[in-house]
């Protein structure tokens, strides 16, 4: 299997409302959209968000999963404490990239 080198060096995402079932679809659609520019980094900026539920940790996920195979990475940048806390009770802060 051969991995191609990323083309773009790095995108960020900022996200400032709920990250939950509700908005998944826009965000996910977006986030696709990010990882079909391969970028070698992308950044999910999470210091404004309020909130992340099991749909919105499962999109990162998924995105992640794609970006990694695609030879890039995802970093999630400024959690705040109740979002910090999800991921951690969710058990993924070790598989995410938390910044």
């Amino acid at each position: 299997m051969h991995i191609a080198d990323p083309t773009t060096p790095i995108i960020e995402v900022v996200i400032t409302e709920e990250l939950d079932a509700a908005s998944v679809p826009r965000f996910s659609a977006l986030l696709h959209e990010a990882v079909d520019l391969r970028p070698a980094r992308l950044v999910v900026d999470l210091a404004e968000c309020p909130f992340i539920d099991a749909a919105g940790i499962g999109m990162l996920l998924d995105v992640h999963r794609r970006l990694w195979t695609e030879g890039g990475r995802l970093t999630l940048r400024s959690p705040g404490p109740r979002v910090t806390r999800t991921l951690e009770l969710a058990r993924v802060e070790h598989v995410l990239h938390v910044q």
